[in-house]
């Protein structure tokens, strides 16, 4: 297997979740920055034309960040990220919904069509006036989440999982680009802060 790789919040879930499952596969850089996941050769790979793109022995390719996650554990089931029973399983999949839905979707389209507008206006459909509403869609689902983390260590309680790598690698990402951990977030900033200190972060 080998990983088409780039910058971005996105690729940045893939590197961290193999981080911590202790998975080493051989990387390919793709220039996003330059457009080249919008051009006919990653396009025949990923016609969604974006990454990070999992290439499979069988030379077929993945993409979908979640998608590759849980390919990835299926197959290397040591060190779950994603859980050991149904009931497990399903649990990290909703948190991992909720915060792909209503936190990294609309904060990363509040970038896309505000501080990232010259980077995607030419690459995708952009909305512009819609930004700031974005932006505020994503601060309010963060401190919707802190009220439902409190007096837990994860996401999901004492598991690190899935969810919590999405949520990081995004709340990373926006604090690149002005959207800040709201003031009064407590107990997402103090998980921020454990999640951090994890070796996988910096992958």
């Amino acid at each position: 297997m080998k990983l088409l790789n780039s910058v971005g919040p996105n690729p940045h879930v893939v590197r961290m979740f193999m981080a911590e499952k202790g998975i080493e596969l051989p990387t390919e850089q793709v220039d996003l920055m330059a457009g080249e996941n919008r051009e006919g050769p990653y396009l025949e790979k990923n016609p969604a034309g974006q990454l990070p793109c999992l290439v499979l022995d069988d030379g077929s390719h993945l993409a979908e960040i979640t998608v590759i996650c849980e390919y990835l554990e299926d197959k290397n089931p040591a060190k779950p990220l994603i859980g050991t029973t149904p009931e497990e399983k399903a649990e990290t999949r909703m948190w991992t919904r909720r915060i792909d839905l209503n936190i990294c979707e609309p904060g990363a389209n509040g970038f896309r069509f505000g501080e990232g507008l010259a980077l995607f206006k030419d690459r995708i459909v952009t909305v512009p006036e819609a930004s700031e509403g974005l932006k505020r869609i994503a601060q309010d689902r963060i401190k919707w989440l802190d009220g439902q983390i409190e007096g837990k260590e994860f996401v999901c309680g004492e598991r690190f999982t899935l969810a919590d790598v999405l949520l990081y690698c995004f709340l990373n990402f926006f604090q690149s680009v002005g959207q800040s951990i709201p003031e009064g977030c407590s107990n997402i900033q103090a998980w921020f802060e454990r999640v951090k200190a994890r070796p996988s972060a910096s992958a």
